[in-house]
């Protein structure tokens, strides 16, 4: 597999159609209706945290527009998650997604960036 060594930088700009977690459900003072979140995303390398966005209150339809960069020696992959920040306890697992840099590296265009998920 094709690993990566250089400099990273990654863009969150928003993410869309998030769905309430059980947590959120239940702990909903608004038993009906939809549950908003309270989401940020984290951004790992290889298992390694190199970035975390602010939270947005109540909104399953975040916009970050926030930028992290991280020097990477043998990268295999980026990790992209979403939690809903609890008051209390462990935060909840929203989503992810995960982006091999192989596959970056081989869709990236001449301006060596590449925009998805």
């Amino acid at each position: 597999a094709m690993k990566f060594n250089g400099y990273l930088k990654v863009r969150i700009g928003e993410a869309v159609g998030l769905q309430p977690t059980r947590w959120s459900l239940r702990h909903s003072l608004f038993r009906k209706g939809y549950q908003l979140l309270d989401p940020y995303v984290t951004v790992s390398v290889d298992q390694v945290r190199v970035g975390q966005t602010s939270t947005k209150q109540k909104t399953n339809k975040p916009t970050y527009n926030e930028e992290f960069s991280a020097t990477v020696t043998d990268g295999h992959q980026i990790e992209l998650s979403v939690f809903h920040d609890t008051p209390i306890g462990y935060d909840d697992f929203v989503a992810n997604c995960t982006l091999h840099f192989q596959d970056l590296l081989r869709s990236a265009g001449p301006s060596d960036s590449f925009e998805g998920w």
